[in-house]
Formats: C-alpha cells, structure tokens, sequence
C-alpha cells in the first residue's frame, strides 16, 4: 500500500513506519519537527518537513495519491491545551481538516486515526473503560481529539472515506520524548540518568494504563487490514501509579534515588484505565509486554540515547 504518516518523525508513528515499510508498505512521511526527530525517520521512507496546516501538504497528498493516511500528527499535550486551546484546535481540528479535505478530493479510502483513550473519557464511572463509556473530555486537547472523531465519521457518511480510531492508552517505550509535561517515564528516565532531581506530582498515587509502544504498532498493522470504519481502544486494562512507575526505573537507573514530591497539578485525573476486549474480540490482539519488560527496554534506551 501507498501510505501516508503524519507526525511520523515522532516517538509513536516512527515506530509505526519502521513495520509498515518492513511489511512491504510504501511509507511516506509528513513532520514539521517540532516534536519529532529526524533521526526517528527510517531511511526507507520518504520524508517532507511540512506543517499540516500549510497548503504544501495538501499538494502533496494530491500530488502522490495515497491509499492510506495514518494520522498522528498533533499537539499532544494537555497542559499545553488547557493554556492555549487556539494553538491546540488550529492543529488538531484545523491541521486535520486540512488534510482530509485533500485526501478526499485526491482518492484517499482509509485514514487510521490515533485519538485518546484517557483524556476522551474523563473521569471515569467505571473502570476500566470501553469504547462505549460515556466521552466526557475535560481539556481543549480531549475535546479536539473527540471533535476528530465526530468529522470521520462525517467523512464516511459522506464520502465513504473509512477510519480506524485508535483510543491510546498512556504509551511509553524508546524514542518519547522527555520535554514538556508529556510522558512522565521518559521524564523520570531522563531525570534519573543525568542525576537531576526527580519530582513527583502530589502523592503520586494517581493511575494511569501504559502501553508498550511496540504493542501500539501491532494494533496499527491490524488497523491496515480493517474493512470498514470503527473505534477501538488500546491499552492493558491495568493500572500503575507514578510512585510504582519511578521505584521501578529508579532500581535500573540509579538505585536508591530518593522518592520526591511536589504540589499536585489541579485539575488531574486520578483514575484512568481502558479496556481493550474489542481488539482482542476483532484482532485476537493483546499488549504482550509486561510493565516491567517494557520499562526496562525504555530505561535501556534512554541510558544508551540521553543527551547531557
């Protein structure tokens, strides 16, 4: 297949890419790098540094006619959103549209869509939850990936333009990114290599479910293979909490690291955890990586790839 990867110099896509091209795929890649890194890109696939709000990426899509679009390019920080929610709905919501108005003009079939499976629920009413829990978002950032959600399913009735959702849990793995307020295991890891002070949010007993990143491009290569258009999440269904997720990099990294906290952020969720049965009933998809197989492939790599 003629793909397209939006965001695809990022920690999750660039992983994505990686198996579409080892599975034969024609892989080409859209990233402004402002998030992403060059040195995530494969060699293989073909790359343009393009925003996703400018006109050149719509040239591009009807300039190379692309069968499949897997979107992944976003602002994806929730803090972020929350400060500025016109930044976060003009790439979100705007950038999107500025893709699928070109990918439906130009013959585009699919587009598989990486959406949110904890900022799109809310706090839960029960846990952990499915596809069919009420969508309560309660940042910019959920409200855009939900607002995206609502527009492909315009563009099936419409134009019979096909969509996997993909509902993330929290994924983690190599190549996340440690700046900002994303991804407190690439955060801690960092942290913890360079002999910073590492602080924990609150008591740091909030929960969250995290997903491998090698699991995450399972499901998007079951995602290719889909007829039709539906939603689905992608996590473990197990929750972890923070002071857990740093004892355990800390035993790695630096062994005896104190256990720190500061002030918690208002507004966080303290609960989140999704259920992934759907996969499972449709893909015969489970995450097969443990908590702790995983982190120490993550921690690995940060020790390998931290820049002072």
């Amino acid at each position: 297949m003629k793909i397209l990867i939006t965001g695809g110099a990022g920690f999750i896509a660039s992983h994505i890419a990686d198996a579409y091209l080892a599975a034969g795929h024609d892989v080409t890649i859209v990233d402004d790098l402002s998030g992403g890194r060059r040195e995530n890109i494969p060699t293989a696939a073909k790359f343009h540094q393009m925003d996703i709000r400018d006109k050149t990426v719509a040239d591009l899509i009807a300039e190379e006619r692309f069968e499949v679009i897997n979107h992944h390019a976003a602002q994806m920080d929730v803090r972020r959103s929350v400060a500025d929610p016109g930044f976060d709905a003009s790439v979100n919501v705007l950038g999107f549209l500025n893709v699928m108005e070109s990918a439906r003009r130009n013959g585009v079939k699919k587009v598989i869509f990486a959406s949110t499976g904890g900022a799109i629920y809310g706090e839960q009413d029960y846990f952990p939850a499915d596809e069919e829990h009420p969508l309560r978002p309660l940042s910019p950032y959920g409200i855009t990936k939900l607002t995206t959600e609502k527009y492909l399913f315009f563009y099936q009735q419409v134009y019979g333009i096909d969509s996997v959702i993909l509902r993330y849990a929290n994924i983690y793995g190599p190549r996340q990114n440690p700046h900002g307020e994303a991804g407190v295991i690439a955060i801690f890891a960092t942290r913890l290599i360079r002999n910073e002070s590492t602080v924990i949010n609150g008591d740091g007993k909030q929960t969250r479910d995290y997903v491998f990143v090698g699991d995450v491009v399972q499901a998007n290569l079951h995602a290719l293979g889909f007829r039709g258009t539906d939603v689905f999440n992608v996590g473990t269904g197990i929750e972890h909490n923070v002071n857990d997720l740093f004892h355990q990099l800390a035993k790695t990294l630096r062994p005896g690291a104190p256990e720190t906290h500061g002030p918690a952020k208002a507004g966080e969720q303290m609960r989140s955890v999704i259920t992934s049965e759907k996969m499972f009933r449709t893909f015969g998809w489970r995450p097969r990586t443990t908590l702790e197989d995983g982190l120490r492939q993550t921690a690995e790599w940060f020790r390998l790839n931290a820049k002072p």
